[in-house]
């Protein structure tokens, strides 16, 4: 299949694009530069342009594209940009989409954010949004989605959760402390965490590139736990403790209140239904058995 790919420099974007070159599909990156090889197309979607030619003969469109929602505090300014790097984009693919004479399968990133903070509720892809910024990006990513549906593309909007390996994102960032024996959880450790691993992640948006689903799809591991049972199980997966609550002054002082509140306090107890009911299989069910295996040591040879 030929698929076209933005967002491929990013964590998932890589490891999407580089498992998908492995099953022999032809993948073309959306570049901002100029192109440097026959495999890349440039493109402007803070102008909303994208070359006519950009989707001839794609069967898949997949969006990746977005400023990385945990890297900096959140200013007014930067806010704006973690929306409009998500919604320029996708407006951009989504009327590119609809103008094609044969209309890709569009696959649109989103976030398990868009359900807000919500406690215990469980929440499947039929809930109601929350009321969290987060949710706001979520829903305005997600409609900016419109035009192709409009037209009569499949879309889906992938609503994943907290993407767990040791090459970046909360993992990386939380490994070096919980090695050291100082880490723990965050706030009360009751709020919900959705988690996913990198490589189920890349495999779930490969099975929906030819599954016939559309509308929002929670990418998560269908066993969420709470923040408190993650950090003892990344305790024990590492051989450490892990009984040191982390407390939520110190990233505040450095990423800012809400940041830390939305992306730190807020919980989600979200499940997989949409991807269960459509027949895909997770490598990694159980958080032990997921973290065990993102953990252990590269054989030496």
């Amino acid at each position: 299949m030929r698929v076209v790919l933005s967002g491929a420099s990013g964590l998932i974007g890589t490891s999407l694009r580089q498992h998908l070159s492995a099953e022999g599909h032809d993948v073309v990156q959306l570049v901002r530069r100029p192109a440097a090889t026959e495999a890349e197309i440039q493109w402007a979607p803070e102008r909303r342009e994208i070359p006519a030619t950009a989707l001839d003969s794609a069967d898949v469109v997949i969006n990746l594209s977005g400023a990385g929602i945990g890297d900096k505090r959140w200013s007014r300014d930067r806010k704006t940009e973690l929306i409009d790097t998500r919604v320029q984009p996708t407006a951009t693919l989504a009327e590119a989409i609809a103008a094609a004479t044969s209309k890709p399968v569009f696959l649109s990133a989103s976030g398990i954010g868009f359900y807000g903070n919500r406690g215990d509720e469980l929440l499947d892809e039929t809930s109601t949004s929350g009321d969290l910024f987060l949710s706001e990006i979520c829903r305005q990513w997600e409609d900016a989605a419109q035009p192709a549906r409009d037209a009569g593309a499949r879309v889906a909007h992938l609503r994943t959760g907290v993407v767990l390996t040791p090459k970046g994102g909360a993992l990386a960032r939380q490994l070096p402390l919980f090695k050291l024996g100082l880490g723990g959880k965050f706030g009360s450790g009751k709020q919900w965490l959705p988690w996913v691993t990198l490589d189920d992640e890349v495999r779930a948006i490969d099975f929906l590139m030819t599954a016939e689903v559309s509308g929002p799809v929670n990418i998560c591991a269908p066993s969420a736990v709470t923040a408190g049972d993650f950090a003892k199980a990344l305790g024990k997966a590492l051989g450490r403790p892990a009984a040191l609550p982390v407390p939520s002054f110190g990233p505040s002082l450095i990423f800012g209140s809400e940041l830390v509140r939305e992306l730190l306090l807020a919980g989600q107890h979200a499940v997989p239904d949409v991807l269960r009911t459509a027949g895909f299989t997770f490598n990694h069910a159980q958080l032990d058995v997921g973290l065990k295996e993102l953990l252990k040591k590269p054989t030496v040879t």
